[in-house]
């Protein structure tokens, strides 16, 4: 067991709290791999021989850490391969350590009894397609010969299929997936029904992102928009960008797009996340050239904005709306 899954037990309007909590991660492997809003995977090889435990103490250490530091608990998963550790996750109750043990037995004695919907990119469709045939359960899909299985579901991913259900798990951990993602939450002291404070936080949220954005160099190519109701449920919306930017202004037109699109009329809102995600280097983006002024001058003036909030703090400069 080298991998460990780990989900985080946030609350909705906490997923800021990740990056310090991969932090902790980062004390013991420097390969972590972010999974907002609330998980990561973390490849602990070597990291058992350094301290001197186990990959299932490392991860009991790990827990009570978290919950030490931070005031969170988690449930992890873990196995010889990201796959497994994904799907171990999945069977740990909150609070607690699901192992799957090295070696191609114990794989398969963990896998057999699982639904084949279990498997990664196993979707309904193929889960169907195999239930018709006798293989609803992972151990059949893998007793089955191969020849078989890619009559089913084609010969690339019937070969996927049958190596995934007996367990060979050819994934890695890819560290920094943290910059794929940043997220401003806008959390209510009240539940909130006045579009005009939605917007409002909307506004704040756009601009905060692009300020990020900017400072670590990078673009977005999408926003996702995640609404949380007084009877604590949600609603995401996401939207693909015409370009990649960093852009305030662009960022606040497309969170305001989503958020009319829902249209919640009187909903009483709890707290509106804004996700920025498909991040890329800002020097591999290209952006559409305009003959508007107005657009240079707002991106002349965003600039100098950000150079003001890195000397006298993030709310030197602000929207007047803000201000009020």
């Amino acid at each position: 067991m080298t991998i460990l899954c780990v989900r985080f037990q946030l609350a909705p309007m906490y997923e800021a709290a990740l990056p310090g909590l991969l932090g902790l991660l980062e004390e013991f492997t420097p390969v972590v791999e972010a999974l907002p809003p609330d998980g990561a995977l973390a490849d602990l090889r070597g990291a058992g021989r350094y301290f001197g435990r186990d990959t299932a103490e490392l991860a009991t250490v790990i827990r009570v850490r978290a919950l030490a530091h931070h005031g969170v608990d988690c449930a992890i998963g873990a196995g010889p391969g990201p796959m497994l550790a994904r799907m171990a996750l999945r069977e740990a109750a909150p609070g607690t350590i699901r192992l799957v043990p090295e070696g191609r037995t114990a794989a398969a004695e963990f896998l057999a009894g699982l639904p084949v919907g279990a498997l990664p990119r196993v979707g309904a469709v193929t889960a169907r397609t195999l239930c018709e045939y006798g293989l609803d359960t992972v151990g059949k899909v893998a007793a089955a010969p191969l020849s078989t299985v890619q009559r089913l579901v084609g010969a690339r991913a019937g070969r996927e299929l049958h190596e995934k259900a007996n367990g060979v798990d050819r994934g890695r951990v890819v560290p920094n997936g943290v910059s794929r993602s940043l997220v401003a939450e806008r959390p209510f002291t009240r539940d909130e029904l006045d579009p005009d404070r939605h917007r409002r936080a909307l506004l704040s949220a756009a601009e905060e992102l692009g300020s990020r954005l900017r400072n670590v160099g990078r673009v977005c190519g999408a926003l996702t928009l995640t609404t949380r109701y007084a009877d604590r449920s949600s609603t995401t919306r996401s939207r693909t960008l015409a370009e990649p930017t960093a852009h305030s202004a662009a960022l606040t037109t497309e969170a305001y797009r989503m958020y009319e699109a829902l249209g919640l009329q009187r909903a009483r809102v709890r707290a509106l996340v804004l996700r920025a995600e498909g991040l890329t280097p800002a020097e591999q983006a290209s952006r559409q050239l305009t003959f508007d002024p107005a657009d240079d001058k707002v991106r002349r003036i965003e600039e100098v904005a950000d150079r003001a909030r890195a000397r006298f703090g993030p709310r030197a400069v602000m929207p007047g709306t803000l201000a009020a």
